[in-house]
């Protein structure tokens, strides 16, 4: 056996031991929150020595910057395939937010979304980490696509970052907000699809060129 085949091994076997890890956590986060979390109980869920735990990740709070570097990929990677230049404004936009409230309103981004809104006041690191993460990160993919908007006359001339906070700020005004408060609409599909379409057409409206 070569010392590459046992070094791409041990690399595999590495890089599954990190997602074992992630998920552990990750549950962890969610279902207890970020004070209650502890590595020594991450380490013992998971079998091992703390030591070994901390050879992947040196505290909690990277642990945690982990966790949502992980569960945040696959999100603004279809984020970024919904935005097509070479499409119509509207229909963009619309699978844009459409995809955007999809994730923003499942269970784990909700609980998410509280965790962070419940314990930020103790641990600003947590605010922090999710900030840049997810509603920044989210605001810089929709306002690079709304650049290359304005660039080709689409929409007015404007800040595109305002307009892509805009945005977002009315897509989450509807049933995102009332699910933040466990008051949620008895049809989801169809609170997003009204959501959507208000959030697009104000957009539209208000920007269009």
């Amino acid at each position: 056996m070569t010392a590459v085949t046992l070094k791409d091994r041990r690399d595999a076997r590495k890089q599954d031991r990190r997602e074992t890890i992630l998920a552990v956590a990750a549950r962890s986060f969610l279902e207890k929150g970020y004070a209650a979390t502890s590595m020594s109980a991450i380490a013992a869920t998971l079998g091992g020595s703390k030591g070994t735990l901390w050879s992947y990740f040196p505290s909690k709070e990277a642990l945690f910057e982990a966790v949502l570097d992980h569960q945040t990929v696959a999100y603004r990677r279809d984020l970024e395939h919904a935005l097509d230049l070479a499409g119509d404004l509207r229909e963009t936009l619309t699978r844009f937010c459409r995809n955007f409230l999809e994730k923003v309103t499942s269970p784990d981004a909700l609980a998410l979304h509280r965790l962070v809104q419940a314990e930020h006041q103790r641990f600003p690191e947590v605010g922090r980490i999710f900030y840049e993460r997810a509603p920044r990160a989210t605001q810089r993919l929709l306002s690079a696509y709304l650049e290359r908007c304005i660039a080709n006359g689409w929409l007015r001339p404007g800040d595109s970052l305002r307009m892509a906070r805009r945005l977002v700020g009315l897509c989450i005004s509807g049933c995102h907000q009332r699910l933040m408060w466990g008051v949620g609409p008895a049809s989801l599909p169809e609170a997003i699809e009204e959501d959507v379409a208000d959030a697009v057409e104000i957009f539209i409206r208000a920007y269009a060129a």
